[in-house]
């Protein structure tokens, strides 16, 4: 018995599943990368200070008063570099859009032949590619945006904020950085506590990144555990050299 496909089992098929603009995850860093980078160096930076004075043989009053002043200059350190890295990072390819719309206004036909052309490179055949260039460019703001995405690879209108890198990386920072600090404040007087906690947060950080790039959560965390302790180890070490012959 042959198989007959009828138009009513058709209409009545799941349709297939077409992936939209809001599928894919954010990848543009515009809050994302200041956030994982502060946190991170949050968390080793102030671990590594604090162990670093520890090995020095310095007091409880004294971690604590390095662990605040390395969270307070770190999380201003942070937000200050992101806000200029991302402004300038800004004011750049902002600088490139105002060129390419002179552009565009004093060579359209030009600029039209360029982008024909983008489209040749990748395959498509030469008329079709005139053809897709002169339909996609008749609008003037179409036109400029279709040229920043092409030529530039950036999205005119999801341009990074330099004010929610620098809040994110700012916040994110001293989240890290409290973290090996939080068992002397309640009390700790040795470094143990503060060890065990900054070895887990280093751990579930690194499990975290995983978490947004896909990659595996225990190799993410390892790695971050490694680092950081080498770090950590690397400035203690350097502590107990140097400690003792300081007055």
């Amino acid at each position: 018995m042959s198989a007959v496909i009828t138009r009513s089992a058709i209409d009545e098929s799941p349709a297939p599943r077409v992936p939209s603009a809001g599928h894919h995850r954010d990848v543009n860093g515009g809050w994302l990368r200041p956030a994982v980078f502060g946190a991170m160096d949050g968390l080793v930076s102030n671990f590594a200070l604090m162990t670093g004075v520890v090995g020095g043989a310095a007091g409880h009053s004294t971690v604590i008063l390095t662990g605040l002043a390395g969270l307070a200059a770190g999380a201003c350190s942070m937000a200050a570099g992101e806000y200029t890295s991302v402004a300038s990072q800004r004011e750049l390819v902002e600088a490139e859009i105002a060129a390419e719309r002179i552009e565009l206004s004093r060579n359209p036909r030009g600029e039209l032949a360029e982008l024909a052309q983008l489209y040749v490179e990748r395959g498509v055949e030469p008329e079709l590619a005139a053809e897709v260039a002169r339909q996609l460019t008749r609008d003037p703001e179409q036109a400029l945006e279709v040229h920043v995405r092409e030529e530039l690879g950036v999205d005119p209108h999801d341009l990074p904020s330099p004010l929610v890198a620098a809040v994110s990386s700012f916040g994110c920072f001293a989240v890290g950085a409290l973290l090996p600090l939080l068992p002397y404040l309640l009390g700790a007087s040795s470094l143990l506590p503060a060890l065990l906690l900054a070895l887990v947060g280093l751990f579930l950080c690194g499990a975290v990144v995983a978490r947004v790039t896909a990659r595996s959560w225990w190799f993410s965390g390892l790695r971050q555990l490694l680092l950081g302790s080498a770090a950590a180890g690397v400035t203690y070490l350097l502590g107990w050299l140097i400690g003792g012959h300081i007055g």
